[in-house]
């Protein structure tokens, strides 16, 4: 991505696991890390500095783009709006929010896609996040008509992530039911290709880049016959890429997998081929202590999205146990209720304590480590980023040490205080290969990024 080389110094970076003060370091035309200094006083000259704590590039495992035009309108509840004198309404719920869901989806067009995505993906890279995983399932027209490129929604999602500015893995998703053996319904007409082989040969001509790869999901045991399960997995397996599937966020889609076939959704994943070390199960948080053991041993990574999982009342996963077991950790942000990946690694710590009344669960490394080079790992691109080496990719983020959220603690506890203090708006600076993205916390590629989000949430809601 970068066009020159480029020497940042970094006031404080987080090196190996721990803070290191004064760090130069060079970025090459590739966008690859050259050199790494610490302890230079005196800033290079034509250097960049970078006032703060600088970590590797933030990663967000999880996303559904579109999910961020519902903002603000779903996030009370839609009991909220029937309450009555003394503040009551009626329950909500998962199911009550997927409706509202549905129906802005069924707005949407390549062309607004793209223009909401960028927005939204802008918006990340202002959070920090240098590479987005995007759950994609958005494929066609409302009713089921294929665009004149099949691929045409995710050809805008892979162009709006280059326009902001940041890295995106494509996880195309196959969606084909509306439950075990039920049709589409008419929503869902949109998502589906009709069969995985069908799936298959579309997401084929799906090509990558220097900055997007493409992977693939499946978008749960419900929405994929146990019989077409293989045929997504396969297509993953051969391209050596991704694989990523929505995993019992939910005891009702556990139930009726047990219903339909007996075992629980992780069981059935599991007999099919299509857990393994490539493999990210998001959400995972209605697990049994069997299914545990199934993700564990089969080194299964969990993408953990505490924000949405809570936003939504689904309930809280079994990270701790999880991660016992061996499944490496990542982070999401899913449904974008916000947009903070520092605020999924500690909820995901806070979360557990309340659930077993005891701190210390994750070290502040430790939950860094899952934003970044694990959460990397999960979209395929391990080998090349989540880290500050010679020949990383030159990803980078910033977090102020003297906002008023960070300011105080000594600098040799940033790690501490970026996870357990900093926010989205702490951020100061961005770079993704080299290129600063997000200078000063001012995005550089995308102009006036809470208007053009306005604009294209508003457009979408009429």
């Amino acid at each position: 991505m970068s066009l020159t080389a480029q020497t940042y110094w970094a006031e404080y970076a987080w090196l190996g696991g721990s803070v290191r003060p004064d760090v130069v370091i060079v970025a090459a035309t590739d966008g690859r890390i050259t050199a790494v200094r610490p302890g230079c006083p005196v800033p290079p000259a034509g250097s960049v500095t970078l006032r703060g704590l600088t970590v590797p590039g933030l990663a967000n495992a999880h996303s559904h783009a579109f999910h961020r035009a519902l903002r603000g309108y779903v996030q009370a509840g839609s009991g909220a709006a029937a309450a009555d004198r003394h503040g009551q309404g009626a329950p909500d719920s998962f199911w009550t929010w997927r409706k509202v869901m549905y129906e802005v989806a069924d707005r949407l067009t390549p062309e607004s896609y793209f223009e909401l995505a960028r927005a939204v993906y802008a918006e990340m890279a202002m959070a920090g996040i240098t590479c987005v995983g995007e759950f994609h399932y958005l494929h066609h027209a409302p009713g089921g008509t294929r665009y004149g490129d099949p691929n045409a929604m995710g050809q805008a999602l892979i162009a709006a992530a280059g326009e902001a500015g940041i890295r995106i893995t494509l996880l195309d998703t196959c969606y084909l039911s509306s439950g075990f053996g039920a049709e589409p319904d008419q929503h869902q007409l949109r998502f589906s290709d009709g069969s995985a082989d069908a799936w298959a040969e579309r997401v084929s001509a799906l090509k990558g880049n220097g900055t997007a790869r493409i992977g693939a999901a499946i978008h749960s045991v419900r929405a994929v016959p146990v019989d077409q399960l293989a045929t997504v997995s396969g297509w993953a397996e051969e391209r050596f890429a991704p694989l990523h599937v929505h995993l019992s966020e939910q005891t009702a889609e556990n139930d009726a997998c047990v219903e339909a076939h007996g075992f629980t959704p992780a069981r059935l994943l599991a007999d099919h081929g299509v857990l393994g070390p490539r493999t990210t199960a998001v959400h995972a948080t209605h697990l049994t202590p069997g299914d545990i053991r199934l993700l564990g041993h089969s080194a299964t990574g969990v993408c953990m999205c505490p924000t949405t999982e809570r936003d939504l009342a689904d309930g809280i996963g079994p990270a701790a146990e999880l991660q016992r077991a061996g499944s490496p950790l990542s982070l999401g942000s899913d449904s974008h209720a916000v947009i903070d990946i520092l605020e999924e690694a500690r909820a995901m710590e806070l979360d557990e304590r309340l659930h077993t009344r005891a701190r210390g669960h994750w070290t502040a490394p430790q939950l860094l480590r899952a934003a970044t080079a694990d959460g990397h790992a999960a979209l395929g691109w391990g080998d090349d980023a989540g880290r500050i080496e010679v020949g990383a990719l030159a990803d980078l983020t910033t977090i102020a040490l003297d906002s008023v959220r960070t300011a105080g603690p000594p600098s040799r506890l940033g790690a501490e205080t970026a996870v357990f203090a900093a926010t989205s708006a702490d951020v100061r600076h961005t770079v993704v290969g080299g290129r600063h993205v997000v200078r000063d916390g001012a995005h550089q590629l995308v102009p006036r990024v809470p208007e053009a989000l306005a604009a294209s949430i508003a457009a979408l809601h009429g």
